[in-house]
């Protein structure tokens, strides 16, 4: 048996511009697997991407080819309908394959050599997911985070209850969903981290080592809240909650236990148990950023266990990432389940999720309400860090990931959605026990998982138990995201390696120095002054102007840099068949337009960071965040200046540097 290589090549050559070939090679079929391909000995040499190999099987110790006629390759190939571009008739199996291709303008052909007898090894087998539900649950847990349930609930109730579900739904289906799929199928196409993937457009790689810079900065700071929700964990486990009363020698004597107490002549006086708890005993807050104060040895070692949680859960890739994604993604849900069903049958539920889901419609007329709900989407989707394009490198050439990007984005939304009956079901009950109006108890972020939350469940009957459900939930939605923003971070940063560099322990050695490498940042945050740098990271490093400008230029360079219509067609030769042409409008056009009009919007009502809004933060600490900001948005034009000026030649020979290379292998049987 033999097999049939069919290879359609696209080069820019300054001697005879653009042209393609499809070039016809005959050779036994064991020899594919680890075939390199390579030009005749002259020419400029340029090393370009190439699809996916067959099945795993041995090299023989030699391989011979020859090159044949051009004669019958169409019937290789199968039209899309009437158009003029060719897709394989037969979908590829899994794995990836390096080569290498000469240009030689003088002859025609390439002649393609085995890689066995060259050297054994140099080529490794890129990992794929145990199963294709290893993917979805991985990308679950990465993208259903503590956003989802701290953070929509509450913007919804802030910008109309129900009504804020029409900007939000828009923006899922012009942005979101996009995006999503955008940096999903780009991985899985290129079979690259969130680096590599960028060799389409060479000239843009700048992007890769910008989503690399926002992920590290959000592995290092996202951790601080799993080290939080550890501690309050561990101290669940006690008869009386610590944070129920007043009686412990953290509280100040305006310590107040019940909220109904308060008059408005003392009110201005008076601090509750829970926030004197977060902020004295947890977080033993200094007066400002230039007070670091003493380290809490408590914190630091809660934070040392979470890191040895993430790195044992990331250290062997995605054969042991995907076992445990299915506990750690899913048990939220149980949980959330579970409290729901409490939180419902608790009197002021009722009010509280009509609070919560009652339209206002007079909001739709706000600006703000239209770009909360678009920060909301790229924040919960996870996009721009490059995680998600590393997740899908692992899946096999042929998966549908069209179809995994409509599901996945239906998960994220509705589990945001349903975590809000959850939390105002709760905060209902917390306001109607204490006599108040629930806008007095509604919270968003850190201060509904540590305060609010938290107070709620001391006035339940059998506290310890829903508070010990709560933080272990806070937990796990915290987690998968960490070790798989992790190992997106890792991938990146191993995609860079030669081929031939395979040390035995080079994975887990990469997982240890950047464990080890953020861990140290992270004592930082562990001091007194250590919310003041935790939220200088939060506001800048990862916040929604960066990943805004990271999603615009991903459409961009996608749309018309590399071409809308190319990257169709490459889906479609991954899936079988185009989608939707909803998509390409959405990456040239609807998505760029959205995320530039929120940046611009977030630049111009740019406010300077407050903690708290009493505390302004320093000249020199503004500095310090701009500084973590651009570090990652200038990574795309320093990088492309970079490349243009260090190239040879002419401006007017410059756009050589972005010549579009493809290979297309495609082998089947021949009787």
């Amino acid at each position: 048996t033999e097999a049939t290589l069919l290879v359609r090549e696209e080069q820019v050559t300054e001697e005879t511009g653009l042209s393609a070939r499809v070039n016809f090679l005959r050779f036994p079929a064991a020899a594919f697997p680890r075939t390199a391909l390579q030009s005749c000995s002259s020419g400029k040499r340029e090393l370009i991407r190439v699809m996916e190999k067959t099945e795993k099987q041995s090299l023989p110790a030699a391989t011979s080819l020859s090159l044949l006629d051009e004669s019958n390759i169409m019937s290789h190939y199968v039209t899309n309908g009437g158009g003029n571009h060719l897709y394989p008739s037969a979908p590829m199996a899994n794995g990836s394959l390096v080569a290498t291709v000469a240009a030689c303008p003088e002859k025609k052909g390439v002649v393609v050599t085995g890689g066995a007898g060259a050297s054994p090894g140099a080529y490794q087998e890129r990992e794929t997911w145990t199963r294709q539900m290893d993917f979805i649950m991985s990308c679950v847990g990465f993208a259903v985070g503590l956003g989802n349930v701290w953070r929509f609930p509450y913007l919804c109730y802030k910008n109309g209850g129900g009504v804020f579900l029409i900007p939000y739904l828009l923006i899922v289906f012009i942005g979101g969903i996009p995006i999503f799929f955008l940096e999903i199928a780009l991985g899985q196409f290129m079979k690259a981290g969130s680096i590599n993937v960028w060799n389409i457009a060479p000239l843009f790689k700048g992007l890769g080592y910008s989503s690399m810079v926002i992920v590290f900065f959000c592995n290092t700071y996202y951790i601080m809240v799993l080290a939080w929700g550890f501690y309050y964990l561990i101290h669940s486990f006690t008869a009386n909650l610590p944070w129920a009363s007043c009686d412990n020698p953290w509280n100040s004597p305006s310590c107040s236990e019940i909220f109904h107490q308060i008059t408005c002549n003392n009110s201005y006086f008076l601090t509750f148990c829970d926030f004197e708890f977060s902020r004295n005993k947890v977080l033993n807050i200094s007066s400002g950023l230039d007070e670091p104060g003493s380290m809490s040895w408590e914190l630091t070692l809660c934070l040392m266990a979470v890191w040895i949680m993430v790195y044992f859960c990331v250290w062997k890739g995605v054969k042991s990432t995907g076992k445990i994604v299915y506990f750690t993604a899913t048990f939220p849900y149980v949980v959330l389940i579970i409290l729901f069903v409490r939180g419902v049958t608790l009197p002021g539920a009722y009010e509280g999720i009509m609070y919560y889901i009652k339209p206002n419609w007079s909001k739709l007329q706000e600006a703000q309400v239209w770009i909360d709900a678009g920060t909301q989407i790229f924040f919960s989707y996870a996009i721009g860090l490059g995680a998600l394009t590393a997740l899908g490198s692992y899946n096999r050439f042929n998966n549908d990931c069209y179809k995994d990007a409509f599901v996945l984005a239906l998960i994220n939304s509705g589990t945001s959605f349903f975590a809000g009956f959850v939390v105002f079901s709760i905060l209902g009950f917390m306001a109607a026990e204490q006599g108040v109006d629930i806008s007095q108890v509604a919270e968003s972020g850190p201060g509904l998982a540590f305060i609010a939350y938290p107070k709620a469940v001391s006035l339940m009957p059998v506290a310890p138990l829903w508070a010990a459900l709560f933080f272990f939930m806070l937990l796990m939605l915290g987690l998968d995201s960490q070790f798989v923003g992790v190992e997106g971070f890792v991938t990146g940063i191993l995609d860079l390696f030669p081929a031939s560099y395979n040390h035995k322990y080079k994975r887990e050695i990469a997982v240890a120095l950047c464990c080890g490498l953020c861990f140290i940042i992270d004592l930082s945050m562990v001091t007194q002054g250590g919310m003041y740098v935790f939220q200088l990271f939060d506001y800048y490093s990862a916040s929604g102007m960066t990943l805004l400008w990271q999603a615009f230029w991903e459409c961009v360079v996608v749309a018309w840099v590399y071409g809308a219509d190319r990257f169709m067609d490459d889906v479609a030769r991954m899936i079988g068949y185009r989608p939707f042409p909803w998509m390409k409008w959405c990456w040239a056009f609807i998505t760029p337009c959205v995320c530039i009009g929120i940046f611009l919007f977030h630049l111009v009502n740019y406010k300077p960071l407050t903690y708290n809004t009493d505390y302004i933060y320093p000249w020199w600490g503004e500095v310090i965040g701009w500084c973590m900001a651009l570090s990652s948005m200038l990574c795309i034009p320093v990088s492309l200046l970079y490349k243009l000026f260090r190239a040879k030649g002419s401006f007017s020979q410059v756009p050589h540097l972005n010549s579009r290379y493809s290979v297309w292998i495609h082998v089947s049987s021949v009787c």
